[in-house]
């Protein structure tokens, strides 16, 4: 697991970016999980504006999220994407680096590495 005090997680995304968004600022970010999401970033080729990246119990609970959520083990985020262009670099890389779970939401893609769930799907938010 990647820790608060390691300012840069890899070449494109810091810790700060991938805080809990209360004010416990936890980060515990899923190693594979960044390393997989740095190489989606490199093939897009575009940045990657996290909006939410590891979650802890009270927060998550407080957004809305499942309670089994990946943000909760750090192997998830949300990136902001606002047009269909976004959209669509994104998406593909995602798919293209071998994420297969995915959301779809009206201004983010969820993406996650949980092998917990079922693989293989996209859903709607």
């Amino acid at each position: 697991e990647i820790q608060v005090n390691d300012k840069q997680l890899t070449s494109h995304f810091n810790a700060k970016e991938m805080e809990c968004g209360c004010d416990c600022r936890e980060v515990s970010m899923n190693t594979e999980f960044m390393k997989k999401l740095e190489s989606a970033r490199v093939h897009a080729d575009t940045p990657f504006k996290i909006n939410s990246g590891f979650r802890c119990k009270e927060h998550n609970k407080a957004v809305g999220g499942k309670p089994t959520s990946a943000h909760l083990t750090g192997q998830a985020a949300d990136i902001v994407a606002t047009t269909s262009r976004e959209r669509h670099k994104i998406l593909f890389s995602l798919v293209s680096i071998g994420f297969n779970r995915i959301g779809i939401a009206k201004k983010f893609i969820h993406a996650d590495s949980d092998q917990t769930k079922h693989n293989r799907v996209i859903w709607l938010y």
